[in-house]
């Protein structure tokens, strides 16, 4: 199995095989702690207009947006796993659009995709490994320490070797970035999330995508034979 990794919008265009996009901080945290929570399933758009007009025509539908990072005026839930897992989610629909991971996702253009994060890295590897790849791809969202890290991890399970994550998100936890997150200095964005973020394998879910009219579909699936197969 080849392993290949990219970064951002382009290097999703150019994904190949089965291919698994990566946002830890924090829309594919969010995800996963939405799916955990009852959720039916997330649906990921590109757009604030696009989550908007999403929500009107789903009923009892949660809203999770955010701009450059940013709360959004009038949307209560800012793309925070913190703000999500307090939400009585059971059988709902979580609409998101965010800055980096929804956009990304859209510009994959393989039939095999994933989102996924820390929290769920190795069941994301293992409902890979079933569908026996030539190419697994790898999509850091951005040019994020966190990512790359998930990235790494991700890989070094695949290769059957013992990952080291704190080694890994050593750059992150070093950076002005993580001190400033940490402090709880940015709006929308609880020093809680962290915490929640980066803990790797919280979740025994992967979360496949499935290209819908208008919007990624994005769900649960548990492992086992047969599970992830078309």
């Amino acid at each position: 199995m080849r392993i290949v990794h990219a970064t951002g919008i382009d290097g999703a265009r150019q994904a190949r095989g089965t291919v698994v996009v990566i946002d830890v901080l924090r829309s594919f945290t969010v995800s996963a702690y939405a799916l955990a929570g009852g959720a039916g399933e997330c649906r990921l758009v590109t757009s604030v207009d696009e989550a908007r007009a999403l929500v009107r025509e789903t009923p009892g539908a949660v809203l999770c947006v955010e701009v450059d990072g940013l709360p959004v005026p009038g949307i209560a839930i800012s793309n925070s796993p913190t703000q999500i897992r307090a939400i009585d989610l059971t059988n709902r629909i979580v609409i998101q659009r965010s800055s980096a991971g929804t956009p990304v996702a859209a510009a994959v253009e393989s039939d095999v995709i994933f989102v996924g994060s820390l929290v769920v890295a190795r069941a994301t590897v293992q409902a890979c490994l079933l569908r026996r790849p030539e190419t697994l791809t790898l999509v850091a969202s951005g040019d994020f320490p966190e990512d790359r890290a998930c990235a790494s991890y991700m890989e070094a399970i695949a290769m059957g070797e013992p990952p080291d994550i704190e080694r890994l998100l050593r750059p992150l936890r070093e950076s002005d970035r993580y001190r400033e997150l940490a402090a709880g200095e940015r709006p929308g964005f609880p020093s809680t999330d962290l915490e929640l973020s980066l803990v790797p394998d919280r979740f025994d879910f992967a979360m496949p995508v499935d290209k819908e009219a208008g919007y990624l579909r994005v769900t649960a699936r548990f492992g086992g034979p047969g599970t992830f197969s078309n």
